[in-house]
């Protein structure tokens, strides 16, 4: 996982719930202190107490916090709703800017690896996907972050990948397009907030972020459910 850059203390608040996994993390200096939980169809009840738990552990107020951070998605259009908007609510009211990462860049900063190509469970037989090399303090898309299915997936350059998410857990054309390509795989994990604080902290020490009014979610997908006509053909 990357190490946060040398300068003052920073204290941030990170919120994920891209998917099932409901996370909050609190970054103290180099103090990070997290709550999660798999929670389906839950991070709206359970989000604002996992905040309060985090404030108090850290013996932190709003007030004392410098930014706040959100994994932006892609993934679920509910939790990434909820997410952006209990940040936005925090930071508009501390007078904070917000920074934005990309759940999949969370994945690849989870993965302690140089070179990941991440993919999580998009639903209705697609992918979310993207790949990405560190580069110095942070990550450069090999492949733009996207909405894939079997036919349209990407070519991945070079070899000796990691692949990590929900997507490789999921689909076994996902896995058999990248074999030769990829030279480790990780199991059943989920973006975490832990790792979208870590990042924020980095983007933010370089003056990446924005105004609360305009943190917004990347959804990637305009619908969030097929057809009857779309299901019959897709059989």
């Amino acid at each position: 996982m990357g190490a946060i850059p040398p300068g003052p203390p920073l204290n941030l608040l990170a919120i994920e719930t891209s998917t099932e996994l409901c996370s909050a993390a609190l970054l103290r200096g180099d103090e990070l202190f997290v709550e999660e939980a798999l929670a389906p169809n839950q991070h709206a009840e359970r989000l604002a107490t996992m905040v309060r738990r985090l404030l108090a552990r850290s013996a932190l107020a709003v007030a004392d916090l410098d930014a706040f951070a959100f994994g932006q998605g892609p993934g679920s259009f509910t939790g990434l709703r909820i997410a952006c908007g209990l940040v936005q609510g925090l930071a508009l009211g501390a007078s904070r800017p917000v920074v934005p990462v990309p759940s999949l860049v969370a994945l690849a900063e989870q993965a302690n690896a140089s070179r990941v190509i991440v993919a999580l469970d998009a639903r209705m037989g697609e992918a979310y996907l993207a790949a990405y090399s560190r580069m110095g303090g942070d990550w450069e898309a090999a492949i733009e972050p996207g909405l894939y299915t079997p036919s349209s997936l990407p070519p991945l350059p070079g070899r000796d990948w990691v692949a990590t998410g929900s997507g490789f857990d999921a689909f076994d054309w996902l896995r058999a397009a990248y074999a030769r390509q990829v030279g480790h795989r990780i199991t059943d994990d989920l973006p975490r907030a832990g790792s979208v604080v870590r990042v924020a902290a980095r983007r933010l020490a370089r003056g990446e972020m924005v105004a609360a009014e305009d943190a917004a979610p990347l959804y990637l997908r305009d619908k969030v459910a097929m057809t009857t006509r779309e299901r019959q053909a897709a059989k």
